[in-house]
């Protein structure tokens, strides 16, 4: 009876015994097992003791078989990203550690309202007309044809990586990208505010929202992953929500104009203001600032807008500016497969669907539009400076975007 009972407690003694080691063996090597669960790019954030407003935090650079573990661990959990996906795991019971995920728990809340089948439905027409387009032989582009691993790495700064939340975003200028970029400065958490990550895309300074800092770009895969890059980027596009937002070609034209040369831009009046004046508005010496050339009411028109897009001359000496750079050329649809294509005419139900889909619209909301349209009906106007057959040119140098993405060959300018 008394060496039953010492067995015992000598099973019992030992069982603590292993359990205090795996306790320790826990507390050395739980840092290195959690490290998996942090993003590829950029990193975690590293607060700093006592942040000013608006402070971009540094991220420490882990090494990069440690990002690669990271990269294929993040993937080991199924999910589309639509919100008839079955809810995570509770793990209310599992170890604290579970609490220090990178990713917030409340962002893995899920509506399980379905979103409508008529936004479904068209998201499903959208993508498959860009699928019939690249398809089409009719449908002719330079690089249409070419495969991914041939796009010259500049070419890819336009694709914004959210490694968070599983994100790639091809922005195009004068389409919504501000607020767009202002959503993922958001969910990046880059941003705080007093320690605090900045919740209110509305907040974000404008300074920041382009900054190309604040943006994990395709074309800086290569300085940090070197000949991996493209592999890497590879994957991603099989795993990530790709998404992009278009509108009408000429609508945007006349949005980039407004906005860069009828009100007063320092840079662009002087990388392209000066050239439009000096070519086509009889000014062999143009004002040399913006604030004398406004003062003087000497600044291109519309038509020499036109003018300078369609001069061969133009991209002899440089690419496309992004405002009025074609879509095609910014987000290459031929060579990546899309999940969702938002047009700016059907923005607000397109955000809300996008966010919805991408299980986030429980955090950001998508801001609501300001200042003033160009609107469709203001496009006879604007182009009745233009000659027709100018006006016809201008169509086939946009006449890709204008089939892709289902946009109208617009008649009733082009046959006046």
């Amino acid at each position: 009876m008394g060496t039953s009972r010492m067995f015992r407690i000598f099973i019992v003694l030992g069982s603590a015994f292993m359990i205090l080691l795996i306790i320790i063996y826990w507390d050395d090597v739980g840092a290195s097992q959690l490290y998996l669960h942090t993003p590829v790019s950029p990193g975690p954030k590293i607060p700093h003791p006592h942040p000013p407003q608006h402070q971009l935090q540094t991220s420490r650079t882990p090494s990069f078989l440690s990002d690669i573990d990271a990269f294929v661990n993040q993937f080991l959990e199924p999910g589309t990203g639509e919100p008839t996906d079955p809810a995570p795991a509770d793990t209310t019971n599992q170890s604290e550690k579970a609490e220090e995920r990178y990713i917030p728990r409340q962002e893995w809340k899920i509506h399980l309202t379905p979103v409508a089948a008529e936004l479904r439905e068209r998201q499903e027409q959208r993508r498959k007309l860009l699928q019939e387009m690249c398809a089409n032989d009719s449908v002719v582009f330079p690089g249409k044809n070419r495969s991914f691993d041939d796009i010259p790495n500049k070419e890819l700064d336009h694709l914004i990586v959210d490694d968070r939340h599983g994100i790639i975003y091809c922005y195009v200028p004068k389409v919504a990208c501000t607020n767009w970029k202002r959503i993922l400065i958001v969910l990046s958490e880059s941003l705080l505010r007093e320690g605090v990550p900045e919740r209110d895309p509305m907040a974000v300074p404008r300074n920041l929202i382009h900054n190309s800092s604040m943006h994990f770009t395709f074309n800086k895969f290569w300085k940090r992953y070197g000949k991996f890059a493209k592999h890497l980027m590879k994957v991603k596009l099989k795993k990530y929500t790709k998404f992009l937002f278009v509108r009408d070609p000429f609508l945007r034209l006349i949005s980039a104009y407004r906005n860069k040369f009828e009100t007063p831009n320092e840079e662009f009046y002087r990388r392209f203001a000066r050239v439009m004046l000096h070519r086509y508005a009889d000014q062999p010496t143009p004002p040399s600032t913006v604030e004398e050339a406004f003062g003087t009411g000497i600044y291109p028109s519309f038509s020499h807008f036109i003018q300078y897009l369609l001069d061969p001359q133009t991209e002899k000496k440089m690419p496309f500016n992004e405002h009025w750079q074609q879509v095609y050329r910014l987000c290459h649809p031929c060579q990546i497969q899309y999940d969702f294509v938002g047009h700016l005419e059907t923005a607000e139900e397109d955000a809300e669907h996008l966010l919805r889909q991408l299980r986030v619209d429980n955090v950001v909301e998508f801001p609501t539009r300001g200042g003033k349209l160009t609107a469709s009906s203001w496009e006879a106007d604007w182009f009745s400076t233009v000659p027709v057959a100018a006006r016809r040119e201008l169509y086939k140098l946009y006449e890709p975007d204008f089939r892709l993405f289902g946009y109208h060959r617009p008649d009733s300018i082009l046959n006046e």
